[in-house]
């Protein structure tokens, strides 16, 4: 099928709804909410990479029911196909679903194999041969357009790990060129893409989207963003998750969110990891971010039914949590720990 036009797209979706303090889609009774609604102004989503064993319009119908605001939509063989024919009427479909179900929307382009049956996330921004890059900047255009029709907050990309034969400066720059239709694309639909830290990529810290950054000149945070995975945050980067919270928030255009352990890039159901959540949600509620916060367990499909009302209630918890201890009285200062100390409790494994 060919990229569609702004001609072959279906109106655009109503948008998101009016913010919202509960993590409830509005209209829908929280009497089933033991313990209230969340303090902080948070909106919870459910990524449909966890669901992968439901039809997409099962999945959706589950997590209206469930009490989530939002979906993470991947565009996958089996939720919304952006290789199959006629997309332009399953995308209005999608949209009359998440409208009548008052779910708003980010999308996703993380599905393994949707461009290549044999390598997984290829090809990549980074691949060596150009028309394999193309195939990847393809899709991302692609799902712009699907985002601007479904009246997403954001689009969802990564660039790759760096082929072994390809030196750093050359990797960024083939990364730069190639963002370029799909900045310009975004930039026309008025839907920002934020680029995700992935471990093991070219890009794989809040480090290297600043280097992103300058490679690109700079653009606005409204054009390019940022994706802000908390269980990443928790693996790899040197500040706890609450502090990269409050270190990018003036790029903060997408949050995902699940347990991990320092150093095992492994995505966990909450309680299974290392993180302090209550501080975390504290840090993007004080950030004034609008946009949805995705659990992303993309390997429990098996149990994502169960996972997504366990998670759902996990993170409502933690909001009250964050909430009260926000309003509690700071306690008294403490001495702080000797510097080689705090050099080994903050290191790496």
């Amino acid at each position: 099928m060919s990229d569609t036009t702004p001609g072959d797209h279906p109106h655009p979706h109503p948008g998101p709804p009016e913010e919202n303090t509960t993590g409830t889609p509005p209209g829908r009774p929280q009497a089933d909410n033991p313990t209230g609604p969340p303090a902080a102004p948070l909106r919870f989503g459910y990524g449909t990479n966890g669901l992968t064993d439901l039809r997409l319009d099962d999945a959706l119908g589950l997590l209206a029911d469930l009490g989530y605001a939002g979906v993470g939509l991947t565009l996958d063989h089996m939720h919304l196909d952006p290789l199959a024919p006629d997309l332009a009427s399953r995308t209005r479909h999608v949209a009359r679903v998440l409208d009548r179900l008052g779910l708003t929307v980010t999308i996703e382009t993380g599905a393994r194999y949707v461009l290549d049956p044999r390598h997984k996330h290829g090809p990549s921004l980074l691949d060596p041969d150009p028309q394999r890059r193309a195939d990847r900047v393809r899709l991302l255009v692609r799902a712009v357009h699907v985002a601007a029709d479904l009246g997403a907050h954001a689009v969802h990309c990564f660039s790759g790990i760096r082929p072994n034969d390809t030196p750093d400066d050359v990797a960024w720059k083939r990364f730069a060129d190639a963002l370029g239709p799909v900045l310009d694309t975004a930039s026309d639909a008025g839907v920002p893409l934020a680029v995700e830290p992935e471990p093991g990529h070219l890009l794989s810290s809040i480090t290297d989207f600043h280097h992103l950054r300058q490679e690109l000149g700079d653009p606005a945070p409204e054009l390019l963003g940022l994706t802000l995975d908390i269980g990443h945050c928790q693996c790899l980067e040197p500040l706890p998750p609450a502090d990269c919270v409050r270190a990018v928030t003036p790029w903060l255009r997408h949050v995902q969110i699940e347990d991990m352990r320092r150093g095992v890039h492994e995505h966990l159901p909450f309680g299974k990891g290392e993180i302090d959540f209550p501080p975390v949600l504290a840090a993007l509620g004080a950030s004034g971010y609008q946009g949805l916060t995705v659990v992303e367990l993309p390997r429990h499909s098996h149990a994502g039914p169960r996972l997504a009302a366990e998670s759902l209630d996990f993170l409502r918890r933690a909001a009250v949590t964050a909430a009260k201890e926000a309003a509690a009285p700071p306690p008294a200062p403490t001495q702080a720990l000797p510097p080689t100390a705090v050099a080994a409790e903050g290191g790496t494994p």
